[in-house]
């Protein structure tokens, strides 16, 4: 057992240097593409595509005062998109009530596909 922790231990650590340096990576392939000004471009081998995605972040305390039922609150716990996205596509909740309890954050995903 005692091998099986260390090689845990050692891969854990290979996890977060490889973790580590995709992100370097990421981001100097995100600098290129801005500097460029191209969200998908050929480069060698390979395409690389940027999407932007639109996130909603809530806030915990106004969803809560947004939320007259107090089993609803129960179901979610806390603000979570995914659950707060399916009650309203169970129309337990409306999308126009919540406008005012999150912010949208974009975020930049990279894509990148050999061809």
């Amino acid at each position: 057992m005692e091998k099986k922790v260390q090689q845990y231990y050692k891969l854990k650590g290979k996890q977060k240097e490889i973790e580590k340096e995709l992100a370097e990576l990421r981001q100097d392939i995100l600098d290129y593409c801005a500097q460029k000004g191209e969200a998908d471009s050929e480069i060698g081998a390979y395409r690389v595509k940027l999407v932007a995605q639109n996130r909603k972040e809530y806030d915990d305390d106004k969803l809560y005062q947004t939320l007259s039922d107090p089993e609803v609150w129960r179901l979610l716990s806390r603000a979570d998109p995914a659950k707060i996205a399916s009650l309203t596509k169970l129309n337990i909740l409306q999308e126009d009530k919540l406008a005012h309890t999150y912010t949208l954050k974009t975020v930049t995903l990279l894509q990148v596909d050999k061809r």
